[in-house]
């Protein structure tokens, strides 16, 4: 996100630069003005706001008020949203199906044997999946016994984020972060569900790492010279896209295009509503405060497949 800011108020400096305005300390008619040519070329509402909020991190306050809170510039969004309005997609970017049935063979199974890396993008898959959390969430995450729990016989696992750790909505109640993940019993009629169950792959991965591991932070790296190290978001998020992509090569097929971390929440919540999860519980696992961020950003139209691993 530092990134982020950086090239977008390198942008606005230069723009300033060629209009003769000082960036850091401009009149708020300039900061629309650069919005609005931002705007006309058809910028994403979602996109204005970093730039509002990469601004408004080096601009003085302008009437007692930052940039990202000027009232003429909250306006401005809020119209934006109205002139541009965010158009989700309606489908999946990446097929469900085709992702799980590649967990279930080599390279991802067996769990127990395989190479930590595979182990360790698979787990970070499954959770995601199973939890509905954000990669934030799930690299808060800890190992520390006040923060995960087992159940008798690995029936289920409770997970906690670190007593630091702040939401991305500062809002969210603890009892939303915390996230209790139920074990899938073996069926006769598809004994391969088993190895999709996100507290066997936790169980096996808590056990594989113990030895190297130097963080209490859940996810941690798997070699090189930070192996044991905790593992950066980004990077966490890159373990997700792998997965997908690792699975849907061993299935001989290519990984769609575009493929992000994120699309586990818009995946996972879709399935879920569709296979009778009651909107209150999707909207409380995922950290959304209102149904209707869900219906404007995640909801997809999906095709029927088990899902037991979503709930």
């Amino acid at each position: 996100m530092r990134q982020a800011y950086a090239l977008r108020w390198g942008l606005f400096i230069d723009w300033c630069a060629s209009h003769g305005e000082d960036p850091q300390r401009c009149p708020i008619a300039v900061v629309l003005s650069f919005l609005q040519e931002k705007l006309e070329r058809r910028l994403s509402p979602s996109t204005l706001k970093v730039y509002v909020a990469a601004i408004a991190a080096y601009h003085d306050a302008v009437d007692g008020a930052s940039i990202g809170k000027h009232q003429l510039v909250v306006r401005f969004l809020r119209g934006a949203r109205r002139v541009n309005p965010p158009r989700p997609h309606l489908v999946p970017s990446w097929d469900l199906s085709v992702a799980l049935q590649g967990l279930r063979g080599p390279p991802f199974e067996p769990l127990v044997s395989v190479e930590l890396k595979f182990l360790s993008l698979k787990t970070a898959f499954l959770t995601a999946l199973a939890s509905i959390k954000r990669v934030g969430d799930l690299q808060a995450f800890s190992v520390n016994e006040a923060c995960l729990e087992f159940g008798p016989a690995d029936s289920h696992v409770v997970l906690r984020p670190q007593p630091s750790y702040v939401p991305k909505v500062p809002t969210t109640p603890f009892r939303d972060q915390v996230v209790n993940l139920q074990a899938l019993p073996p069926e006769e009629a598809d004994p391969a569900l088993a190895l999709l169950c996100p507290v066997r792959a936790l169980r096996i991965y808590v056990d594989r790492t113990r030895s190297f591991r130097r963080s209490e932070q859940l996810f941690v790296c798997f070699g090189g010279q930070q192996k044991g190290n905790a593992v950066s978001k980004q990077r966490l998020a890159h373990w997700v896209v792998d997965a997908i992509s690792l699975a849907y090569e061993s299935q001989g097929e290519p990984c769609p295009l575009g493929v992000r971390a994120h699309s586990t929440r818009n995946v996972a919540s879709s399935y879920a509503l569709a296979h009778g999860a009651s909107l209150a519980d999707i909207c409380r696992a995922a950290g959304w405060a209102t149904p209707n961020t869900f219906a404007r950003f995640y909801n997809l139209r999906v095709e029927p497949v088990s899902s037991r691993v979503l709930r």
